[in-house]
């Protein structure tokens, strides 16, 4: 008898046709929040999440500072919780709250004390009637459905989509806009990639460094999260373009890497560290272009769009499958990791 499908896999699988309903779900409501958004016109916005939803909000910053001019930084929550030290210099500013649950209460204590110093509080939410989602200026819903399984995938994805969902309106960027049409096909195709080939060089080690630039250093930091969760593997993700200074040194004969090519101006020089690692004996496996993972012992294949942002999206739905295969091969339960629990309450 066949193993039951996981929650996991089930959830992740499914994020294609959540991302095509939340793309037609929202197009209005993107309209009247981009077009306030330019009325506002803020000199900088804060980010404010936690775990996946930081990794999301990270993607928003490198999204809004190349497409949008806007610099955007990283609300700590524990500014507001345990320090008491919400900056006034906020006022005017946008600040986006990221959560699945919307129910983390250092997240709905920081959203509060921004909005009290005068920023305009944009959350996006998986559901629009949770604290959070009351606190906010506007609410812009995932629709990412029912997410059971202790590790985040349907509602990551959903949060990248609706950041670029907000980013090509605010932006009027055409060209955005007409890749996320295309979203839900691409996720599919994504999901149907096959990366079998990384599960056993990946099941024979305890670390894993994850790299990624750009766009896609993001996505290594949520692989990075993943791996310990779904399959209790240390794993640390850094940008490329760091990665050298200091970290390298931990790397020899056989050790693991996997690597997230970027498919945009970042991708400039990212197969030359590639081939520094396979220098040194490295198991490089990379995920990109041709091109740029070249140096790779494993190449895996990706769902590419017309936009590297898309594109981006794409890779970490398609790690998703691996992840949760992983964790099968090694015994573990990718919808139960010991420890862990579907809403933190950390303050």
């Amino acid at each position: 008898m066949s193993e039951p499908q996981s929650l996991m896999l089930q959830e992740a699988e499914s994020a294609g046709t959540v991302v095509e309903g939340q793309i037609a779900r929202n197009r209005s409501l993107m309209v009247d929040a981009a077009a306030r958004l330019r009325r506002l016109d803020p000199p900088f916005a804060l980010t404010i999440a936690r775990g996946s939803s930081d990794h999301a909000a990270n993607f928003a910053k490198l999204l809004f500072e190349t497409r949008l001019g806007i610099p955007v930084v990283s609300q700590s929550p524990s500014l507001a919780t345990l320090y008491g030290k919400v900056s006034p210099k906020v006022a005017g500013a946008f600040a986006l709250a990221i959560s699945q649950s919307g129910k983390s209460p250092d997240l709905i204590e920081t959203a509060k004390a921004v909005r009290g110093q005068g920023a305009f509080l944009v959350a996006m939410v998986n559901d629009p009637a949770s604290p959070l989602a009351e606190e906010a200026d506007i609410v812009i819903p995932l629709h990412a459905g029912s997410e059971r399984s202790v590790a985040a995938t349907k509602s990551f994805i959903a949060s990248l989509t609706a950041i670029s969902d907000l980013a090509a309106h605010w932006g009027e960027d055409r060209g955005l806009a007409r890749a996320l049409g295309d979203a839900g096909a691409l996720l599919d195709n994504a999901w149907a990639m096959d990366w079998s080939e990384a599960i056993e060089p990946l099941a024979a080690v305890r670390q894993v460094l994850v790299l990624g630039r750009g766009l896609t250093w993001p996505i290594a930091a949520e692989a990075a999260l993943k791996f310990k969760e779904t399959a209790q593997i240390h794993a640390e993700s850094f940008s490329s373009a760091e990665v050298a200074h200091g970290p390298m040194a931990l790397v020899g004969e056989g050790d693991p890497i996997l690597a997230f090519a970027p498919a945009d101006e970042a991708a400039q020089g990212f197969a030359e560290r590639l081939a520094a690692f396979a220098e040194r004996g490295a198991k490089v496996i990379a995920a990109g272009s041709e091109d740029t993972t070249a140096p790779a012992a494993i190449r895996l294949p990706i769902a590419g769009s017309k936009d590297p942002a898309v594109t981006s999206i794409g890779m970490i739905a398609s790690f998703y499958r691996l992840a949760e295969a992983l964790a099968r091969r090694l015994g573990r339960d990718p919808d139960d990791p010991p420890f862990l629990s579907k809403v933190t309450r950390t303050r």
